[in-house]
């Protein structure tokens, strides 16, 4: 019981609930993105990803020069069925349709900065 109480706690927080939501929708997002999305500092976006990273919630894998976090696969059954929840009800929430309409646009350009930034390295 400890353990859900822990989880809805840190989902309580506006912020923490938008990036597990976003995260949902794409698979895989990198912090500038997250940034773009929020509307937010780096600093605030990595705070909010290290406690839901320690809560087990989302992952982080290093691709080049960029972090992406994900949701966490390793999740209890419990917090599968939460997420699941969560992601079917704050569809109709205002906040997190504006934040679906501008991740598009956030991975779009995100896109081009990675294309950009491999051709000044050399790689392909």
């Amino acid at each position: 019981m400890n353990d859900l109480i822990r989880i809805f706690e840190i989902l309580g927080d506006e912020t923490r609930l938008r990036i597990i939501k976003i995260l949902l929708e794409k698979e895989s997002l990198c912090v500038c993105e997250i940034m773009q999305v929020l509307g937010t500092s780096q600093t605030r976006v990595s705070k909010h990803l290290r406690i839901l990273k320690d809560a087990g919630l989302v992952k982080s894998k290093k691709k080049g020069l960029w972090v992406h976090y994900s949701i966490s696969k390793n999740s209890s059954k419990n917090m599968k069925e939460i997420l699941l929840f969560l992601k079917q009800i704050l569809d109709d929430d205002r906040v997190l349709i504006n934040d679906k309409k501008r991740l598009a646009k956030a991975v779009k350009l995100s896109e081009c900065k990675c294309k950009i930034q491999n051709t000044i390295l050399g790689r392909r």
